[in-house]
């Protein structure tokens, strides 16, 4: 236990690919069900504020943060094709935090940081052995 708390980084290790699964499945989760699929069809009212923000076509960017915010993050919670989707939610929660909060307090773009924070760390550490991404890639075969 000792080591575990005060040890050096577990990198590679089973707790460290528990913490990512854990990390994938809650952020992935709460971000496609408490963000996401209330915009699935995209309200007429986020609608036009999309196109507030001067976006030439407001339906379409929409549907685009739905879908982000939806299949996309289910993508991370799953481990499949992790760092291209972390890639993409980086850019967009980027995006978010300071284009559409950039004038705002930081209370109130609190839940897109943390979001830009999950995504960036999954885009820097990869899904972790317990993922599809690792099974895909042929590390989830024993050799004994």
């Amino acid at each position: 236990m000792r080591s575990f708390l005060l040890g050096p980084a577990l990198y590679g290790s089973k707790a460290a690919d528990f913490g990512l699964l854990i990390l994938r499945l809650v952020g992935g989760l709460t971000l496609a069900f408490a963000h996401g699929f209330g915009k699935v069809p995209p309200a007429q009212g986020f609608v036009e504020t999309i196109g507030r923000l001067g976006f030439p076509m407001p339906e379409a960017a929409a549907w685009g943060a739905a879908l982000v915010e939806t299949a996309v993050a289910l993508l991370v919670a799953i481990g499949l094709l992790t760092r291209p989707a972390s890639l993409i939610l980086t850019a967009y929660f980027l995006f978010i935090v300071f284009w559409v909060h950039g004038a705002d307090q930081f209370k109130d773009k609190e839940p897109a940081v943390m979001f830009l924070m999950w995504a960036a760390t999954l885009l820097f550490t990869g899904p972790g052995r317990f993922s599809l991404d690792w099974i895909a890639a042929g590390r989830g075969r024993r050799t004994t």
